[in-house]
């Protein structure tokens, strides 16, 4: 059992088999969920440890915290049309105006950054780009949870603060 704060500020007990499949309990008593797009892969190979699972969902938080726009990873396969299946994905976010998602497609060699109207507000093409160059320099490194890292913080310095 874990126990954390809501926003409201009580606390409550939280009992990680009466979450749904896919979350968990973090450190800090936050509940953490990973929404599957699609069926998983059969393979059985995990691309990233449950450590560096919970530092990307804490890099999504912080990110999403400090410029009040919904930032996403999407890892995995995009189809014949990466771009428009990335712009679907996004489009389905909660809040997708505010929304910025990283679709990666590591079989395909593909990076997209999407965002949405207000987020492109704040994110230009240009700082998306430099974090996509920056992550794809990890990757070709085979480091594709350092990518990750690196370019959510780049992708979160260019939008600033929220406002």
């Amino acid at each position: 059992m874990a126990t954390g704060e809501h926003a409201h500020g009580t606390v409550a007990t939280i009992d990680p088999a009466d979450l749904p499949e896919g979350s968990v309990v973090t450190g800090s008593g936050r509940v953490s969920s990973a929404v599957v797009f699609a069926e998983p892969d059969t393979t059985g190979k995990v691309p990233f440890s449950t450590e560096q699972l919970a530092r990307l969902d804490e890099a999504l938080t912080l990110a999403s915290r400090d410029t009040g726009l919904l930032f996403a990873i999407y890892l995995g396969e995009l189809g014949p049309k990466p771009e428009a299946q990335a712009v679907e994905l996004q489009a389905s976010l909660e809040n997708a105006d505010s929304a910025v998602l990283v679709a990666v497609s590591p079989a395909q060699r593909v990076v997209e950054v999407v965002t949405g109207s207000e987020a492109k507000l704040r994110l230009p093409d240009r700082g998306a780009k430099l974090a996509v160059m920056s992550m794809v320099a990890s990757f070709k490194e085979s480091d594709l949870f350092g990518g990750l890292l690196s370019g959510l913080r780049m992708l979160a310095d260019q939008a600033g603060h929220r406002r």
